[in-house]
């Protein structure tokens, strides 16, 4: 029992991560029905977004002040979100608009989302490569802010990130199914022409839509560096891994994005609890995706956006 608790939290805490990625990825294809292939780099540029800016302040945070810690939390999540916001609406504007004017198929869309990929991938290395595999800076205890429930130890932080990301998510869910942009939001997705003749700016909702899957990415990034570190794979493989979460819940349904990223994550690492190494636990993850895919293909809960509420 301690020993599944553990994981338990250790899961529930990636799988948060997971999820406000995830959440990226279907809100652009809900209104889009394209998956952004270049999310990964924009959780990324939010990561050291957030890095720098803390950095700046508290420099290896060793000194810092624990009355200082919740703030330079805020800070991160909120610097994280701006960098990785700022990506995705220049990426819009960029790669996607000028497609979307021009009538291009789906195709040309694809094929711009992979180049945006590798471009804000190969530049981001170009312009951080100086913080690659560089710890966030260490600026709260972790052994000073540590608990035990049934057996298992909690740490603060974990329940940091994990309170963070539901209370973004559940934001998210209200935005879009309570407030006027999120209206905007569900009529582009359901039928854009029509809701032009509405009276909806569809560039302005496309825009925004970027912006805030972005901004919920670029938190993710913050979350993700200050506990797991920077890394050469930290954009692409934890994108890929929320596009999975966002697949497995159902491609373009929020909710469905919250439950594949948080059972991605609590299966991820559950692994050693079954006597697998550790080394099959991206393995063990997409097989999971295919099995659920096989019995249920549009996801678990497999509603588009537009739908969904």
């Amino acid at each position: 029992m301690t020993d599944f608790m553990n994981y338990l939290v250790l899961g529930l805490t990636r799988g948060s991560m997971y999820a406000l990625i995830a959440l990226g990825y279907t809100l652009v294809y809900g209104v889009l029905q394209l998956i952004n292939f270049a999310h990964s780099e924009v959780f990324m540029s939010g990561a050291f977004g957030s890095f720098i800016v803390i950095h700046a302040i508290v420099g290896n945070g060793q000194s810092t002040d624990s009355w200082a810690v919740p703030l330079l939390i805020v800070l991160g999540i909120v610097s994280g979100g701006v960098t990785a916001a700022t990506v995705a609406w220049t990426l819009e504007r960029v790669a996607y608009r000028p497609l979307r004017k021009r009538g291009a198929p789906k195709l040309a869309f694809l094929i711009s989302a992979i180049g945006a990929s590798f471009f804000l991938s190969q530049l981001a290395g170009k312009l951080f490569h100086r913080f690659q595999n560089q710890p966030f800076p260490a600026f709260y205890n972790e052994d000073a802010v540590a608990f035990h429930v049934f057996g298992a130890r909690v740490r603060v932080i974990q329940l940091v990130i994990v309170g963070a990301a539901i209370v973004m998510m559940l934001f998210l869910d209200r935005l879009v199914t309570k407030t006027k942009l999120g209206r905007g939001i569900r009529a582009v997705s359901e039928d854009a022409p029509t809701a032009a003749l509405m009276g909806i700016d569809i560039d302005r909702t496309i825009s925004r839509t970027f912006v805030i899957g972005g901004a919920l990415g670029g938190a993710a990034g913050f979350l993700f560096g200050l506990t797991l570190g920077f890394g050469n794979q930290m954009g692409f493989l934890p994108g890929v891994k929320a596009f999975a979460a966002a697949v497995l819940g159902g491609i373009g349904n929020i909710r469905g994005a919250m439950i594949g990223g948080l059972l991605l994550g609590i299966v991820e690492n559950m692994v050693p609890l079954v006597g697998i190494d550790t080394k099959w636990t991206d393995v063990v993850a997409f097989v999971v995706l295919v099995l659920v895919l096989m019995f249920r293909p549009t996801g678990i809960l497999g509603e588009r956006l537009g739908r969904a509420a």
